[in-house]
């Protein structure tokens, strides 16, 4: 099979890895955007076809199809920040994200939803949001679901997966087929470590190559460090080289001068960058309200050979537990299956020693179920806050309050039924404080009684957003609705960061499709051309 990013690599496409650079470099250009994930893809491509010079300024490495190897040893130190064991200041909860060409886009399961109605409805009244709507938006979904080949998953879901389904439809629960962005998917299973037969359709595969073949530029592990701020206007963005391991500085130095900026880092890379600028930030408003969709887990052992790491990672999922009470009221929760490779899952699971160890001989019957919290709604819900440590790098506070718990305790409890409903012969929530159920009222009345608190309950998560959030007032957000920073007329973030509150769905399709709008404002702006009619 051919790996198109060598055959790119080969063509001619203009890509430095700074790890190599002898020297320093100071490059003009139209426009440089920060990340190459959902949304530094996604503009990269629009600019890039409006004519407009592109330089893309990645932290970590190009890897492609024919470093996939499907191994967990080889994927996490090469794919994800620091290692996938990237945590919350005081450790209480791992958060899984990219960090490569395509960012998190390059290791996600695929899962595709558009932004929900009752979330637009929100930021419009809360945040005076009024541009967004599902039809305002509808047309953007719909060009980046073509694009990117977001289609229904009629392949039958995964053992692991239908065992949500049995469970939910056993109780009576809603259940849905979500949509995949893949095209000729091979249903292996190991998206999590890159796609290696180039079936998703990752940032890494179409928008990044689109982008390069019109001649941008892309430079790897290359830090962006510090944009230079001048009046009311970017004037430059000051970078440093990494050294091969993509971890510590090289020495080189990298001076980058456009005619706009384009902040793309993610929910924590985006704030951090900013924060380590000193861009005006006279309301506070920078790195707080930060969002997780925090997840608890449940672990359940099956009668039966689940096999979780086979097939589509992600293929059912419920919104049940989303509409039993107004989104500002207790916090509502997504249930989605987790597919189980041997580290991710060792890595996770309580317990050790002998307990830990038969637990991991069971792996083959183990069949786990999710729960991401939507947070940001309840007023006490305001999400975590990112601040700079001592060497400049991002560090993110989430505090797990009440609220959280309190949404816990009812996520664990319904998984548990479902797949005790499901058949599971041992049911137990990823928590040090427990060995297990053989029944669901057994369940039910301990998980009622377990005590929750950090690192006693296992809490992780996949999802960042918020930190430089949109509004129609510079009083209550960071960027307008076109991610234009509200003080400095050549900056916009065009990621997840821009996201008021959380969403309570997997957020890459909501990034495309609100960048896809926002960059064609902005391509529009800059290169003279007609801009698209947007309310």
């Amino acid at each position: 099979m051919q790996d198109p990013i060598k055959l790119g690599l080969a063509s001619g496409w203009k890509h430095i890895d700074a790890s190599t650079l002898a020297s320093g470099q100071t490059i003009e250009t139209d426009v440089v955007i920060v990340g190459t994930g959902a949304g530094g893809g996604v503009t990269a491509d629009l600019l890039s076809d409006a004519g407009l010079r592109v330089v893309l300024i990645e932290e970590g490495p190009l890897r492609s199809s024919t470093d996939f190897k499907m191994r967990e040893a080889d994927a996490y130190p090469q794919l994800y920040q620091e290692s996938g064991a990237r945590k919350t200041a005081d450790k209480a909860i791992n958060i899984l994200q990219g960090r490569c060409v395509g960012g998190s886009t390059t290791v996600n399961w695929t899962s595709s939803f558009r932004t929900p109605a009752e979330v637009f409805a929100f930021w419009q009244s809360q945040f005076g949001l009024r541009q967004l709507s599902v039809e305002s938006m509808s047309s953007w979904f719909a060009v980046m679901e073509h694009k990117l080949w977001v289609r229904p998953w009629d392949t039958p879901p995964n053992p692991n997966n239908k065992l949500l389904a049995t469970g939910g439809e056993a109780l009576g629960i809603d259940i849905g087929h979500l949509k995949r962005n893949v095209k000729g998917c091979w249903n292996l299973g190991y998206c999590g470590m890159g796609c290696p037969t180039n079936a998703k359709q990752s940032m890494l595969l179409t928008t990044i190559p689109a982008a390069l073949d019109r001649g941008a530029t892309l430079y790897t592990r290359l830090r962006a460090e510090r944009l230079q701020v001048v009046g009311s206007r970017v004037s430059a963005l000051d970078c440093v080289a990494l050294q091969a391991d993509g971890i510590h500085p090289a020495g080189k130095r990298v001076h980058l001068r456009a005619r706009h900026f384009v902040v793309a880092g993610g929910a924590i890379g985006s704030p951090a960058l900013l924060l380590r600028s000193g861009v005006p930030d006279p309301h506070r408003l920078l790195g707080k309200r930060t969002f997780l969709h925090p997840v608890v887990i449940s672990s359940a052992l099956m009668p039966d050979r689940v096999d979780a790491y086979a097939g589509a990672p992600q293929s059912i999922y419920s919104d049940h537990f989303l509409h039993q009470a107004p989104i500002d009221g207790p916090l509502g929760f997504k249930l989605e299956a987790a597919p189980l490779h041997p580290v991710l899952f060792a890595t996770t699971l309580q317990g050790y020693g002998e307990a830990h160890a038969r637990l991991m001989r069971d792996f083959s019957y183990a069949s786990v179920l999710l729960a991401l919290l939507r947070d940001g709604f309840n007023p006490d819900s305001r999400g975590g806050q990112v601040r700079l440590g001592g060497d400049g790098l991002p560090v993110l506070d989430y505090p797990l309050g009440e609220v959280i718990w309190e949404g816990a305790r009812r996520a664990l409890l319904a998984m548990a039924e479902i797949q005790f409903a499901a058949g599971a012969r041992w049911v137990t929530p990823v928590h040090e404080g427990t060995t297990g159920y053989t029944s669901w009222p057994e369940a039910r009345k301990a998980i009622a009684e377990l005590p929750l608190k950090p690192f006693i309950c296992r809490v992780v998560s996949a999802h960042v957003m918020g930190g430089c959030a949109m509004a129609d007032t510079p009083q209550r957000g960071v960027v307008d609705h076109r991610g234009r920073h509200f003080w400095l007329a050549n900056l916009s973030v065009h990621d997840g960061s821009v996201f008021p509150t959380s969403l309570g769905v997997n957020p890459q399709l909501s990034i495309y499709a609100l960048i896809a709008r926002n960059a064609s404002l902005l391509a529009a702006e800059l290169s003279g051309r007609p801009a698209p009619l947007i309310p």
